[in-house]
C-alpha cells in the first residue's frame, strides 16, 4: 500500500507522460504533455488544454445516458429520446451546477473574495468552468427541469421518465465524482487510514497546508452513487410492476442525500449561509420530502383489503 501511494505522490508532483515532436531540421513542433490535470497542447499560456475533470465528467454522462437508453427500450420507449433528453440535461445540469456554487460559494473562495457578488460583477469568471466550481445539488435540480419539461413537450409521463433516468443519473454521478480527484477537490479531514490521498501543497486549504493526506470524499461518494444504482436495479427488477410510478426516482433523493449529508461531517471546506451547512440543510429537506412523498404514492396505490 506505501508503494502505491507514493507512486500516486510521484504522479500528482510530476507529468504521466510527455511528448514532443520535433522536424528533422530540428524545428520546434507541437508539444503534447499528459498531466495530471489534463492533456496540454503546446506550452506556456498559448496551450490548448483539455482537462481530465471535464473528459471524466461527460463520459459520466455518457455512460448515465446509454444505461438510461437501455432502461427506456425495454420499457418500450425509443431510445433515441434519451440522446435527444440527455443535450438537455447536460445544458440544464451545467448551468444549475454552476448556480449553485455561485450562490454557495465555498469558505475557501470567500476568504479570496470569489464571493456571489464578485461573481455577478465578472461575468467571464462566472462562466469559466476550467477550475471546476460545479455543485451537484444544482445540477440534480437543473436535470430535474429539463426533464420536466422534455416529457411534457414530447407528451411522455414524467414520473415514469424520472423513473428510467434515476438508476443512471447515480451511474453518471459515480463515475464524475472522480473529476474531483483529478482536480484535487473534493477531500475530507486529514487522515492516516490506507486509503487516503495525498494533496498537492497548492490545492490544500488554508489552516491545513501542513496536512499531506485525506479522505477521498470523492471516493466515498462515488461508491455511495455506485451503491445507489444498483439498489434502484434491483427495486426495478423485483418490485417494478408493483411500484407506482415516480417511486424508484423518490427512493434516488432519499439515499443519495442521506450519503451527502454525512459525507459532508468530514468535509473540511462546506458552503454556508448564515452559519448553516447549504448542502446539509438541502439534502435533509429533500430526503424528507421524498419519504414522505413516497410513503403517500404507496399507501395510495395500496390494493383494497
Amino acid at each position: 500500500m506505501a508503494g502505491s501511494l507514493d507512486y500516486c505522490h510521484l504522479c500528482q508532483r510530476h507529468c504521466l507522460a510527455t511528448h514532443l515532436a520535433r522536424s528533422q531540421t530540428g524545428e520546434r513542433k507541437l508539444t503534447v504533455q499528459i498531466l495530471f490535470d489534463g492533456i496540454y497542447f503546446g506550452s506556456g499560456q498559448d496551450a490548448f488544454v483539455i482537462y481530465w475533470y471535464g473528459i471524466v465528467l461527460m463520459s459520466g454522462a455518457f455512460l448515465g445516458g446509454w444505461l438510461a437508453a437501455h432502461r427506456a427500450e425495454k420499457r418500450g420507449h425509443d431510445p433515441d429520446l434519451v440522446w435527444d433528453l440527455l443535450v438537455w440535461l447536460i445544458i440544464a445540469g451545467v448551468i444549475g451546477a454552476r448556480l449553485w456554487h455561485v450562490f454557495t460559494p465555498p469558505p475557501s473562495s470567500i476568504a479570496q473574495g470569489i464571493t456571489t457578488q464578485y461573481y455577478l460583477t465578472h461575468p467571464l469568471d462566472l462562466i469559466n468552468l476550467r477550475n471546476g466550481g460545479l455543485g451537484i445539488p444544482g445540477a440534480v435540480i437543473g436535470g430535474a427541469i429539463a426533464t420536466y419539461f422534455f416529457t411534457r413537450k414530447r407528451k411522455l409521463n414524467f414520473a415514469e421518465w424520472a423513473d428510467i433516468a434515476a438508476p443512471a443519473l447515480a451511474l453518471g454521478q459515480a463515475v464524475g465524482r472522480w473529476g474531483n480527484y483529478f482536480n484535487q477537490e473534493l477531500y475530507g479531514a486529514a487522515t492516516d487510514l490506507p486509503w487516503k490521498i495525498f494533496i498537492e501543497s497548492a490545492k490544500r486549504l488554508t489552516g491545513h497546508l501542513d496536512q499531506e493526506y485525506y479522505h477521498p470524499l470523492f471516493l466515498y461518494e462515488s461508491l455511495w452513487s455506485f451503491g445507489n444504482m444498483f439498489l434502484l436495479l434491483w427495486l426495478d427488477r423485483r418490485f417494478g410492476d408493483k411500484l407506482p410510478r415516480g417511486s424508484l426516482f423518490l427512493v434516488y433523493l432519499i439515499v443519495y442525500p442521506i450519503g451527502r449529508f454525512l459525507l459532508d461531517f468530514l468535509r473540511l471546506d462546506a458552503s454556508m449561509l448564515g452559519g448553516i451547512n447549504a448542502n446539509q440543510t438541502l439534502m435533509a429537506i429533500v430526503a424528507a420530502l421524498a419519504v414522505g412523498a413516497l410513503l403517500w404514492r404507496l399507501l395510495k396505490n395500496r390494493p383494497a383489503e
